[in-house]
């Protein structure tokens, strides 16, 4: 049975950028400031590198009941009971992992047009990621959604939208009034030196402006 999802603050991990020592201490200081989902992303970790890291990343994450999303790796995902996993366009497609996992385990798919986000939906998708919002040095490849893209979106679909992609302090707030259901975020957490206080006031942003709207 998959767990009841709080979108809000959503933080996707990279180990390039993190201001601690481990990806596990990261992960549990930005739990402890209020990130309510976390996606463990590893692009360039050998699959026993990605395995053994997931196992310690959800020992954190199963301590505080935050769901822990696989990026990618659906094989990484199943074996170590991960909440769900998250797969872009290019990878495999969502109907096929709707199709291996069931109604069992959480699934995202990234979209950036309606098109894809519809077809998302269509395959079973549990909620889309929308990016990138804003210009971002943790994905050069991602072309950036005007925020008018960003509301035909989210008009078009049922399932939750996360925006993702250069979301920092300056600009959490104005995304809350899209009535997009959460943001990702990456470095604006991970790489700062007091994670907890980070993710705090990224929550406190976003629905602050939300409960304005």
């Amino acid at each position: 049975m998959k767990p009841t999802v709080d979108y809000t603050l959503y933080l996707v991990t990279d180990r390039g950028l993190m201001s601690t020592a481990t990806l596990e201490e990261a992960v549990e200081k930005a739990i402890c400031g209020g990130c309510t989902m976390v996606q463990l992303r590893e692009k360039n970790a050998s699959s026993l590198e990605f395995y053994e890291n997931a196992l310690k990343v959800k020992a954190v994450t199963d301590k505080y009941n935050v769901p822990l999303i696989v990026n990618d790796r659906l094989d990484i995902a199943l074996a170590i009971d991960a909440a769900g996993v998250h797969v872009g366009q290019s990878d495999l497609p969502a109907g096929v992992v709707r199709k291996i996992t069931g109604g069992k385990k959480i699934l995202g798919v990234s979209a950036n047009s309606v098109e894809s986000a519809l077809k998302a939906q269509q395959d079973g998708a549990d909620y889309i990621g929308v990016g990138a919002l804003y210009s971002t040095n943790t994905k050069t490849d991602a072309g950036v959604i005007a925020r008018e893209q960003l509301l035909e979106i989210r008009r078009a679909v049922s399932i939750p939208v996360v925006g993702i992609g250069g979301i920092n302090r300056q600009n959490a707030g104005e995304l809350a009034t899209t009535g997009i259901d959460g943001i990702a975020v990456v470095s604006a957490i991970i790489s700062q030196t007091d994670i907890c206080g980070a993710a705090k006031e990224l929550l406190d942003i976003f629905r602050s402006k939300q409960a304005e709207f």
